[in-house]
């Protein structure tokens, strides 16, 4: 198959088992996820662009992490809604490979940046009379155009090496959306090489970030307890539980399911399929909640907004 693009046309497959009359109950359930995460990540990212006083290093952050969710999502959920709403499907090889591009991409940039985010808490928390000179706004915006970059390298290596292999098996893509393990076991050519290298990279992209935040937090939580006031053990479970929530939510069910599939542990498709929807749909509509959402200086933005434009309908 010297052309692969132009002859190969995939399928997803999305959840394999599931029954046919529950198609249209998926595709509601998934469209609802995408409408909350498009809602609550654009509401984020719009108001940290409009309002100045939001656009300091905090925030920044948290809308960099808003822009890459929502690109995500808007790259696959609204293919697998129609697959399931519509009975459509197909895929073509270069979207395929697209999305493949993007899911690896868009998930790397995640995780770098929450780990960019649990390091402004450090020096927030643990340095805060340092924090204006060491965390700036020139600094955190050139980290995270860094962040943008560097994720990308491995992300169009990895789609590019995919896209050399023939695809001569089924055309069944057992997934919601074009993901290594579901695309690399289509081809008809030996593929250790690029199992391992994949496998490799990801626990480097995975864990190395996932060391790094953990050792952040113990330092954020001991500084907390070890200072004079009386609610310290409050203030830490308060500001670190639900962030420690969402990082056992993003980086545990991947290093399962990447280890899974090395060393070839057998569980369900579905439950596969399951779980990794899961670990990635849900940490984007619950993120604007937990970092931004929930602060008060937003909330009150929010509350004001909404009374101005209540007040200029009357």
């Amino acid at each position: 198959m010297a052309n692969n693009s132009d002859v190969v046309v995939f399928e997803l497959i999305g959840f394999p088992g599931l029954p046919p009359n529950y198609h249209i109950l998926v595709s509601i359930i998934l469209f609802l996820v995408y409408m909350v995460s498009l809602v609550a990540n654009s509401a984020v990212i719009g108001i940290v662009t409009w309002k100045k006083t939001l656009q300091h290093p905090m925030y920044i952050i948290i809308a960099n992490l808003a822009l890459s969710d929502l690109l995500f999502d808007t790259i696959t959920l609204p293919k697998i809604i129609a697959k399931y709403w519509f009975g459509d499907g197909s895929i073509s090889f270069a979207g395929c490979m697209f999305q493949l591009f993007c899911v690896h991409y868009l998930g790397a940039l995640d995780s770098f940046i929450i780990m960019l985010m649990a390091f402004d808490r450090y020096v927030a928390i643990c340095k805060p009379l340092r924090y204006s000179s060491i965390i700036t706004n020139r600094l955190t915006m050139c980290t995270c155009f860094v962040l943008w970059i560097l994720a990308s390298i491995y992300s169009s290596i990895n789609a590019t090496w995919h896209s050399q292999f023939p695809h001569c098996h089924s055309r069944k893509i057992n997934n919601c959306f074009c993901v290594n393990v579901a695309v690399i076991i289509l081809t008809c050519e030996d593929t250790r090489l690029l199992r391992v290298t994949s496998f490799n990279v990801a626990m480097v992209i995975l864990l190395l970030p996932m060391s790094l935040i953990i050792l952040s937090y113990i330092v954020i939580i001991a500084t907390i307890a070890s200072s004079s006031q009386e609610n310290n053990w409050q203030k830490a479970f308060y500001t670190c539980t639900t962030h420690l929530f969402i990082i056992a939510m993003y980086y545990g069910p991947r290093v399962f399911i990447y280890t899974s599939y090395q060393f070839n542990l057998v569980f369900s498709l579905d439950m596969s399929v399951l779980i990794l929807c899961l670990y990635t749909y849900i940490p984007h509509m619950a993120n604007p909640i937990i970092y931004c959402l929930r602060n008060r200086e937003i909330r009150q933005i929010i509350g004001k907004t909404l009374t101005m434009s209540l007040h200029s309908q009357k």
